[in-house]
C-alpha cells in the first residue's frame, strides 16, 4: 500500500512540475516575443454556439467571468490559465459577492494588474475584443490571455475557441464559416492539445458540429473528450448511458455529462457555486446516472483534464533564450 501511495504522490509530483514548466515557457515566449514555437500541452475548447461552452468553463473556474449574447460571443481566441494558488500565511480577507482576495486575474496586455473583481475581468474581455474586432460581431485569430488564480481550480490551460457557425451577421465576412474553421484547425491541430468538444446532450451526437471536427485531425479519439451539456434538458425517459458507454461514437478519452445554468438561472443571478450543487444533486438521484454520478459533472471533468492533458503528444526541449528564461523563472 506504502508503494501504491508513494506512486500516487509522486505523480501529482510529476504533474505539479509541468504544470510550472508549461507556465515559464509560455511566460518565456512572451518576454521575447517568441509565438509559441513548439506545442505546450493545452485544452482546446470546441463546439457550436450554442452548445453552452461558456457555460462549461465558468463551472470549471467557479465563477461568472465570460461574455454573453445571442450569436458569436467569443469572437477571439481566450487563452485561459488557471493556477491553483492557496492562500499564502498572513494573508487575510473574506470574498464579497464577484470579490475574494484569494482569487484574481491577470491579463497579458495588462502587465502587473490584478482584477480581483470578476465583472471586471468580463468587462475587460469586451473591451479588448471590441479594440481588436469592433462591435459588431467580427472576429479576430489574435488571442486574448488570461491567467486565474484560485485556491479553487486545478491548474489547467485552457483555450476558449469562436463557436462554429455557418451565416454571417453583422460586419462579419461572407466566409465567415472557413475563417472560424481554419482558426479551429491551427489550434486543435497540434498533437498535444486536449480537445475538450462540447456538444449539448439534447441534439444527435451524430450531428455534433464540434465531434465532426475533431475527428478530422483525431482520427482515432485519442485525445478528445467529448462533453454532454444540457442533460438536464433532455426528453423523459431518454439518457446518455449508451454515449457514455462508447455505443454511439466512442471516444477514448470518453465522455462526461454535466448540467450548466440555464438562460433563466443567469437571469435570476444564480451562482456558480449553487448551479455545481445542483448539478451534483442531479446526478446523485437521477434513476440513469446515480449508480455512475461519481463519473458525471463539473468536478469529475476537471479532474479528468488535469490528468488526460499530458497524455497527448511529447515534449520537446526548448534552446536558445527561452532555455535561459526557463532556468531563472521560479
Amino acid at each position: 500500500r506504502d508503494s501504491v501511495a508513494s506512486r500516487g504522490l509522486g505523480d501529482v509530483y510529476k504533474r505539479q512540475a509541468r504544470s510550472k514548466l508549461t507556465r515559464q515557457l509560455q511566460d518565456a515566449f512572451n518576454d521575447v516575443g517568441i509565438q509559441n514555437p513548439i506545442d505546450l500541452p493545452q485544452i482546446t475548447v470546441l463546439g457550436s454556439q450554442s452548445s453552452g461552452k461558456s457555460s462549461v468553463l465558468e463551472n470549471i473556474v467557479g465563477r461568472d467571468f465570460l461574455p454573453r449574447g445571442t450569436g458569436i460571443v467569443t469572437r477571439r481566441p481566450l487563452i485561459l490559465q488557471l493556477i491553483n494558488r492557496m492562500p499564502e500565511s498572513g494573508e487575510v480577507g473574506e470574498p464579497t459577492g464577484q470579490t475574494n482576495p484569494h482569487e484574481w486575474g491577470e491579463f497579458l496586455h495588462l502587465p502587473g494588474e490584478k482584477f480581483h473583481d470578476f465583472q471586471r475581468i468580463r468587462d475587460e474581455i469586451v473591451r479588448d475584443t471590441e479594440l481588436k474586432t469592433g462591435k459588431n460581431a467580427g472576429i479576430s485569430a489574435q488571442p486574448i490571455n488570461l491567467r486565474i488564480y484560485s485556491p479553487h481550480v486545478l491548474t489547467l490551460t485552457l483555450v476558449d475557441l469562436p463557436g462554429l457557425t455557418k451565416n454571417p451577421v453583422g460586419d462579419q465576412p461572407k466566409d465567415i464559416e472557413r475563417q472560424i474553421r481554419d482558426m479551429l484547425l491551427k489550434y486543435i491541430s497540434k498533437p498535444n492539445a486536449i480537445i475538450l468538444a462540447v456538444t449539448a446532450a439534447n441534439t444527435d451526437l451524430a450531428n455534433s458540429d464540434g465531434l465532426k471536427l475533431a475527428s478530422e485531425v483525431d482520427i482515432d479519439g485519442s485525445r478528445t473528450v467529448g462533453v454532454l451539456t444540457k442533460v438536464d434538458l433532455m426528453d423523459e425517459g431518454t439518457d446518455v448511458v449508451d454515449i457514455l458507454a462508447g455505443r454511439v461514437i466512442p471516444l477514448r478519452l470518453g465522455y462526461v455529462p454535466v448540467v450548466n445554468r440555464g438562460q433563466r438561472d443567469i437571469d435570476t443571478k444564480k451562482t456558480v457555486a449553487a448551479a455545481l450543487d445542483a448539478e451534483h444533486e442531479f446526478f446523485a438521484n437521477h434513476p440513469s446516472y446515480s449508480s455512475k454520478a461519481q463519473f458525471c459533472g463539473t468536478p469529475f471533468l476537471a479532474r479528468k483534464l488535469s490528468t488526460a492533458r499530458y497524455g497527448a503528444g511529447t515534449w520537446r526541449v526548448c534552446t536558445g533564450p527561452v532555455a535561459a528564461h526557463c532556468s531563472t523563472t521560479t
